[in-house]
């Protein structure tokens, strides 16, 4: 119990440096959770889900290395600015077609936003491949394969509450603005997609 407790002390300290640190998943929730609440956080952790928990078994059993496909980061920076760029036109076209805030709402689903915001987050994949590879290892030479499964539990309800409480923040903080306000904010969400789409290119040409 107390290697366990441990553990589950080091898995939280260290996943707060990926869970909470801004980026386009961080930015995408806010602008959904200024319509939809906290059901859109909880629905973009679990697309965020969907990418994480098959990444952390592939690491585990020594399927996924960046020596195998040297190229990945190449490739998943590119396909991510991509995304990213696509969101945020959408997101900014949707804001000036609409003339009030009801109107304003992404027809993106948050669930599949989450998953490509995780799947083609170089950072986030890289994150899991170096100071995450070290708490998977750590997991299983405890627990052997039930690690991985032990490790997930530790780290994911992180995401749920974070994207929840940041969503269900952003959602209180819409009803104090005003029609003009709350699209500036909108294209600003968008503008910051854009910036780290252009981060995501940066990093794929060094």
């Amino acid at each position: 119990m107390e290697q366990f407790l441990e553990f589950a002390v080091l898995v939280i300290a260290i996943s707060a440096s990926g869970v909470m640190a801004p980026g386009p998943l961080f930015a995408a929730n806010i602008s959904y959770g200024l319509r939809d609440g906290t059901r859109s956080g909880i629905k973009m952790a679990v697309g965020h889900s969907i990418v994480e928990f098959p990444l952390i078994i592939l690491l585990g059993i020594g399927v996924f290395s960046l020596e195998i496909f040297p190229e990945f980061r190449t490739v998943i920076s590119i396909l991510g600015a991509i995304t990213l760029f696509i969101f945020a036109i959408l997101q900014i076209r949707t804001v000036f077609s609409r003339k009030e805030i009801s109107e304003i709402k992404p027809k993106q689903s948050p669930l599949i936003a989450g998953v490509l915001l995780s799947a083609l987050n170089p950072f986030f994949i890289i994150w899991w491949l170096t100071i995450g590879f070290k708490l998977i290892s750590d997991a299983m030479l405890i627990w052997a394969f039930a690690g991985i499964v032990i490790l997930f539990g530790l780290h994911i309800w992180m995401d749920f509450v974070w994207l929840g409480v940041i969503s269900f923040l952003a959602s209180k903080s819409s009803k104090i603005l005003s029609n003009k306000n709350y699209k500036v904010l909108m294209v600003c969400l968008s503008l910051v997609l854009v910036y780290f789409g252009i981060v995501f290119l940066t990093d794929s040409i060094y």
